[in-house]
C-alpha cells in the first residue's frame, strides 16, 4: 500500500509542477507585456511632448543620462522587438505546457488552442479579394 500512495503523490507533485510551469510562463508574458506598454508609452513621449529638444534624459538603472533622443528611440525600439520575440516565444511555449498538463489530467487537448492569426500580408490579400 505504500507504493501506491507514493505513486499517488508522485503524480501529483508532477501535475502541480506542470501547473506551476504553466502560471510561471503566464506571469512571465504579463510582465514582459507591462514592459512593452511602458516601451510604447516612452515612445509616444519622445514624439510629442519633446519634439524641440535634441537629448533627452534616460533611467539607467539608479541615474538620469542625457542621451541624443535619435539612439533614445532607437535603442527603445530594439528593445520592443526584443520584447515581442521573448512574448511570441514564451507564447508558443506556453500552449506545449497547457497540453502537458491536459494530457497529465487526462484531460482533451484544448480545441483551437493552436490557431494563428492571420499575417499582415495574408489580411490584404483577403481584403483584395473581397473588394472585387
Amino acid at each position: 500500500m505504500e507504493s501506491g500512495s507514493q505513486r499517488v503523490l508522485m503524480y501529483l507533485t508532477e501535475i502541480e509542477e506542470a501547473a506551476e510551469d504553466v502560471l510561471t510562463a503566464k506571469q512571465q508574458i504579463v510582465d514582459l507585456d507591462s514592459k512593452r506598454n511602458r516601451n510604447r508609452e516612452a515612445l509616444n513621449a519622445l514624439k510629442t511632448e519633446m519634439a524641440d529638444t535634441e537629448k533627452v534624459k534616460v533611467c539607467f538603472g539608479k541615474m538620469f543620462i542625457r542621451f541624443p533622443k535619435s539612439k533614445t528611440k532607437e535603442m527603445i525600439q530594439k528593445d520592443q522587438e526584443q520584447l515581442d520575440r521573448e512574448i511570441n516565444d514564451l507564447r508558443k511555449g506556453l500552449k506545449a505546457k497547457v497540453n502537458r498538463l491536459n494530457e497529465m489530467q487526462g484531460k482533451p487537448e484544448l480545441r483551437g488552442y493552436n490557431l494563428s492569426p492571420l499575417s499582415a500580408d495574408e489580411v490584404k490579400a483577403i481584403n483584395s479579394l473581397l473588394k472585387r
